[in-house]
């Protein structure tokens, strides 16, 4: 969340935010009536303590009606600090609810845009591939060479869910493997956390509220299925402080990420958009200085991945219409699926300055003898696998309807070659 003080001392700078990012301008009059509110029931409690200390000093130099008057004075001023005290607890309370459906302040290097057209195209790497047959898309290739059940997995649990089986099934765990060893070679140490996670760790990390209705909640347990393991790791340190020598950390992750896709098509046919997926995450605490720059590695850590696998993608600077919730800025890599001719995100790489850290609070201390200060935290898909199962399966198909395993994934699958 942001800085109390900076939305009250700066609101011109969060309204201008705010329009940027396509919020309502109403979050920041709600914090500036309710803050407002709360300064006065703070202002009026604090005259009233005052004026019932002065008058407990002078109580015992007083006698007879003076001093009962006085007493039976300050009975009702304690009252009145009582309501007020009671009233301060309820203001802040929601002047928090407002404070955490704020969006975070976009960085400046941030390019100003709506939509997705307003995104900025920084890279591409590769050549999207053309073939002298006509290419089947992923969802065809996977019902041809049975490595993809639609039927049998909407029948388990209903539609937006699927079975990968056989080869299909050891190419995703390949995936995993492959690029969990990458980011291990590049830093980052093995996680594998709870799936599932409570309400603070969905709060600490931006989800709640803004995205509750994307989340699966176990209602009898008041938890929540994973929804990007940024959720579990990110708050494994939650409430902690760092020393200053502790950081940097880097870890990375695999679990099932679980989203409900609420008010979107998730019927369209094959992997591209579910309910359930794979995904390996990056999450690293850092120190604020050097943050943004320490984004740039990040990326280059999951590109690291798409350039492994030889697939041709690209790199965006999302605008600041859509940018997520929590972040100070953000690039998209989107691998190349030439069947149907579509980028496909496979990784959201993003910084997200204390934001994050202010609402999990996590802490570290400059030095031993100073006030400890927000760490700063970044996170990216390391991949989502589904979307790079599709960019692999339309890249790497043949005339004969079947599937060349990228080499580097092919010690994992025991030297197989081909699927088909």
């Amino acid at each position: 969340m942001l800085d109390i003080d900076l939305i009250r001392n700066n609101p011109e700078l969060i309204r201008e935010s705010l329009k940027n990012r396509n919020y309502s301008e109403k979050l920041l009059d709600d914090f500036l009536e309710v803050d407002g509110e709360w300064r006065k029931a703070v202002d009026e409690s604090n005259k009233l303590k005052h004026e019932r200390n002065d008058a407990s000093s002078r109580i015992p130099t007083l006698k007879g009606d003076e001093k009962q008057k006085v007493i039976a004075e300050m009975r009702q001023v304690s009252e009145r600090i009582k309501e007020l005290d009671a009233l301060k607890i309820n203001l802040e309370i929601k002047r928090e609810d407002v404070v955490l459906n704020i969006p975070n302040l976009p960085d400046p290097s941030v390019p100003i845009g709506a939509d997705y057209g307003g995104n900025k195209v920084v890279l591409e790497w590769g050549t999207p591939r053309h073939f002298d047959f006509e290419p089947k898309k992923h969802y065809e290739l996977g019902e041809d060479l049975d490595i993809i059940d639609f039927v049998r997995g909407a029948k388990i649990t209903g539609s937006g869910f699927y079975i990968m089986k056989g080869d299909g099934a050891r190419l995703e765990r390949a995936l995993i493997q492959y690029m969990l060893d990458v980011h291990y070679d590049q830093g980052y140490t093995e996680i594998i956390p709870p799936a599932i996670v409570n309400k603070e760790a969905v709060i600490g990390t931006g989800q709640y509220p803004k995205m509750k209705d994307d989340m699966y909640w176990c209602e009898r347990d008041d938890l929540w299925l994973n929804p990007t393991a940024e959720v579990p790791v990110t708050n494994m340190h939650q409430n902690e402080i760092f020393e200053k020598t502790d950081l940097p950390r880097y870890y990375t992750a695999y679990l099932p990420s679980f989203r409900r896709e609420a008010g979107r098509n998730a019927d369209t046919r094959g992997i591209i958009r579910v309910h359930q997926f794979n995904k390996i995450e990056l999450v690293e605490f850092v120190l604020p200085q050097g943050s943004m720059e320490r984004l740039e590695t990040l990326r280059a850590n999951a590109e690291a991945i798409l350039q492994g696998l030889e697939l041709p993608y690209r790199v965006l600077l999302l605008c600041t219409g859509d940018m997520g919730f929590a972040s100070a800025k953000t690039y998209d890599l989107e691998a190349h699926a030439p069947a149907a001719d579509q980028w496909l995100e496979v990784s959201s790489c993003s910084c997200f300055t204390d934001f994050q850290a202010r609402r999990a609070k996590i802490k570290y201390r400059p030095e031993p003898h100073l006030k400890s200060e927000f760490i700063n935290t970044l996170n990216g898909s390391g991949l989502a696998l589904p979307r790079t199962m599709v960019a692999i399966m339309e890249n790497y198909q043949t005339a004969e309807g079947k599937i060349v395993i990228p080499e580097v994934l092919r010690p994992y699958m025991k030297g197989q070659k081909i699927i088909g």
